[in-house]
């Protein structure tokens, strides 16, 4: 079988990729001739851990093409994937031109019936566009004896683990009205299909709201643990105890209730404030997750405001060490990661940052540039120097187990501030280092309680 991919961002060259490896031959189309220069010679333009060496192997076995031209792309399979980006526009809503773009360019080429697959997330409704722009452009062609099909296949990959996403989805939603395009998809994902059944078939608008409510729903859960931390920060309860109490409780389970200092990266912000204005298009006010995003928003802001306080409010002429840039371990992403918001907090205070990330150095320095405010360390270690404290931004493992006593006597004050809940306030005192966490009792404050005289 061969396959057509229009879009190698992210989510079209891993899904590409992996289709190859499974023995298909996948055309991928972008528009970007330099993009499709670079990965024939196989450079890669994200960091994504097993794709470089996917790409490169299957490109060498012929199982992996890319082209610039998409009339080429067209001719070359009656299947056909749009996994192009769909941008926040200025209003938050998402940008749809690209997905259109390449409905009409399908319909532009297109001489036999094909099947058009949307991979893009995008709102509800959307294949129901795509769907009109191939209408109209095949009737300015004067082909209305050409078939075509739209279908829904939305993706759920996590950055840093795509790959293995890809290979072992927990599911493949198909939407589609049509029982040929379900069985031709069905047959497509079959490699992907042994173990257990894992192929969901529905309508194409509840495949779309399917993605954008998978993305909501998460994000709800960490806002809600950031709210829970704020709490705990304010009531002198340990968050992480509560964490370990709620997710106990098999209805409310253990993944993605870490507290932390807000979600970033390519998806939830996006599809959080797209579902906002998709519902307030349609008249409905979306206050839960206009909460989600408030929330968020605010968490940014959490350790600067323990910073701030920490240092009597004046942070000029003052030096940090960060550890993390990227939104998450295992990416380079830094697309509304809390580091920036810090960062430019810190630099707004009068604050230098001496920062270190294993992946996200390249993409900071593209983001900011050169500025005397901001030096990029070659490793975790060397951003100590001379720093008046450790902030912690993501949850790398090697961050994970840390030396506190080089930590201790390379700052110039004993303090982590802890955006991640990685360490251990009780074993950073120990070593003569306070560790400031989200919604964490230092063990001193404790003590200081239970010493105190009780009220008569």
């Amino acid at each position: 079988m061969q396959i057509v991919f229009f879009g190698i961002g992210y989510v079209g060259l891993v899904q590409a990729a992996v289709f190859a490896e499974a023995g298909y031959t996948v055309m991928c189309v972008d528009i970007d001739a330099q993009k499709v220069a670079d990965l024939k010679a196989g450079k890669i333009p994200i960091y994504e851990p097993g794709l470089e060496s996917l790409v490169r192997d299957n490109v060498k076995a012929g199982h992996l093409l890319f082209t610039s031209d998409p009339k080429e792309g067209v001719a070359f399979s009656p299947l056909q994937f749009i996994a192009v980006g769909t941008p926040p526009d200025e209003d938050g809503s998402a940008d749809l031109r690209h997905v259109l773009n390449v409905a009409r360019s399908i319909a532009r080429h297109m001489d036999e019936a094909k099947t058009v697959v949307i991979k893009s997330t995008v709102p509800v409704g959307t294949a129901d566009k795509v769907r009109a722009a191939m209408k109209a452009e095949l009737a300015d062609r004067g082909r209305r004896d050409l078939h075509f099909d739209v279908a829904s296949n939305p993706e759920f990959l996590k950055e840093g683990s795509a790959v293995a996403d890809c290979t072992k989805p927990d599911r493949i939603i198909i939407g589609t009205d049509n029982l040929r395009t379900e069985q031709q998809l069905r047959e497509l994902y079959a490699p992907f299909n042994r173990n257990h059944e894992k192929i969901i078939a529905m309508d194409v608008r509840s495949a779309e709201l399917t993605k954008y409510a998978a993305n909501c729903m998460l994000a709800t859960k960490i806002s809600f643990m950031n709210e829970m931390a704020n709490l705990a920060d304010r009531f002198g309860a340990d968050i992480e105890k509560v964490r370990i109490g709620i997710g106990a409780d098999p209805r409310i389970g253990y993944h993605f209730i870490y507290p932390g200092i807000g979600y970033g990266g390519s998806c939830f912000p996006k599809d959080i404030r797209a579902t906002i204005r998709t519902a307030e298009a349609d008249g409905f006010d979306p206050l839960l997750l206009k909460a989600v995003e408030a929330r968020n928003e605010e968490q940014k802001s959490f350790l600067c405001t323990k910073i701030l306080h920490y240092f009597g409010g004046d942070l000029r002429g003052r030096t940090f060490a960060m550890w993390g840039l990227a939104f998450k371990p295992k990416t380079d992403d830094m697309r509304d990661a809390p580091s920036r918001v810090l960062m430019e907090a810190l630099w707004q205070a009068g604050a230098k940052v001496q920062a270190f990330d294993p992946a996200a150095m390249d993409e900071c320095r593209r983001i900011y540039g050169e500025r005397p405010d901001l030096l990029l360390c070659e490793g975790k270690e060397a951003t100590l120097a001379g720093a008046d404290a450790l902030i912690v931004v993501t949850e790398w493992k090697q961050f994970q187990a840390p030396d506190f006593l080089g930590i201790r006597s390379a700052l110039r004050s004993p303090v982590i501030f802890d955006g991640r809940n990685i360490y251990d306030p009780a074993i950073g005192e120990r070593y003569g280092l306070e560790i400031h966490s989200v919604g964490r009792r230092r063990p001193s404050l404790l003590i200081q309680e239970m010493e105190r005289p009780a009220a008569e």
